[in-house]
């Protein structure tokens, strides 16, 4: 089995899972970025944000909803948490499997989990609107297409 994510779910990887139903699981990070960063992961493999049904993507958030008030509730004694998909190699997604991370965080833990990301400007915010706005119509008759 070639994704490792797909290989932990059938249960032939090794994961200390701290979650799991019907259609997820949720496993400790093997590579933490602090105590108690876990993986929401649906057992049905799709890649990334493109390929990836919403409902799934709603399902990954409220899971990962639940373990991040966990995290705040426990022994962890979590402040706040990051909740993130990384979508794509571009944005940091290494495991091609799709997943969401909940980090858990303390005030003054000195984590730079966004280093240099807030003092970007866009130098012409109008034009990626314009764009954007565009490929959202497309996708939209796209789906206007396919619809039964």
């Amino acid at each position: 089995m070639s994704c490792v994510f797909c290989a932990i779910v059938a249960g032939e990887a090794p994961a200390i899972r701290i979650y799991e139903d019907d259609g997820y699981v949720a496993i400790l990070d093997i590579r933490p970025f602090t105590r108690g960063h876990t993986l929401v992961i649906p057992k049905r493999h799709t890649v990334d944000l493109t390929d990836t049904p919403p409902e799934t993507c709603a399902d990954l958030v409220r899971i990962g909803q639940r373990i991040a008030k966990a995290a705040r509730r426990s022994g962890l004694h979590a402040d706040g948490n990051n909740v993130v998909i990384n979508d794509g190699k571009a944005a940091f997604q290494s495991v091609l499997h799709i997943h969401l991370h909940v980090v858990p965080r303390q005030s003054g833990d000195k984590l730079a989990f966004a280093k240099g990301m807030l003092v970007r400007r866009d130098p012409d915010r109008e034009e990626t609107g314009r764009l954007l706005r565009e490929a959202l119509a497309e996708i939209d008759a796209d789906a206007q297409e396919d619809a039964p």
